[in-house]
């Protein structure tokens, strides 16, 4: 039987350690048993934590992208794990994407290739279907405007040079970038 959550020192409780110490002092489990809160009658929250994370099947352990790509159903069959719980973990994996993406509303110049690899990796890397995107940029290479062009398989996706191209005529602007990524490649 494990240790209740107010038998461990206080220093080693999650919600007091992030106090005292901040939130870049504590594990990834640590920060997990926040989120889900109560354990079960046998285990606590923070028990609870590690086999959520025993869900990571990828090579770097610290890597917590599974968390995306966890279904509800999935973190469901881990005891002490309930649907609420479940669906806050997802909502967690969802807000994940959306704070790395990069805020639109601002002028966003691009210079290079590395600039547009900034702009679309925090939103493409976690589909699981690939997509093309049609960057349009003005004269001065500045964004104006980012759309979907395709949404296809794992493997593949269809375009047609009239959807690239009509966004970037409407709008009379003399530059596109067409982007898209490789969702059967990542490991």
């Amino acid at each position: 039987m494990r240790l209740k959550m107010k038998e461990l020192p206080i220093s080693e409780r999650p919600y007091e350690k992030l106090q005292l110490y901040g939130p870049e002092m504590l594990s990834n489990s640590e920060l997990l048993a926040i989120i889900i809160k109560s354990g079960t009658k046998e285990e606590n929250s923070l028990s609870v934590a590690q086999r959520v994370l025993s869900l990571n099947n990828a090579d770097n352990k610290e890597n917590l992208q599974f968390l995306c790509d966890t279904s509800i159903e999935e973190f469901m069959k881990i005891k002490g794990i309930g649907k609420v719980k479940a669906i806050q973990l997802k909502a967690i994996g969802e807000l994940t994407k959306r704070i790395s993406k990069p805020i639109h509303n601002n002028r966003i110049k691009i210079k290079n290739t590395k600039d547009v690899a900034d702009l679309m990796m925090p939103e493409l890397r976690y589909e699981k279907r690939e997509i093309v995107k049609v960057i349009i940029l003005n004269n001065k290479n500045i964004v104006v405007r980012i759309m979907n062009i395709s949404l296809g398989g794992t493997n593949f996706a269809c375009i047609a040079p009239k959807e690239v191209l009509s966004e970037a005529v409407k709008t009379g602007s003399p530059k596109i970038i067409l982007v898209h990524n490789h969702p059967s490649r990542r490991s």
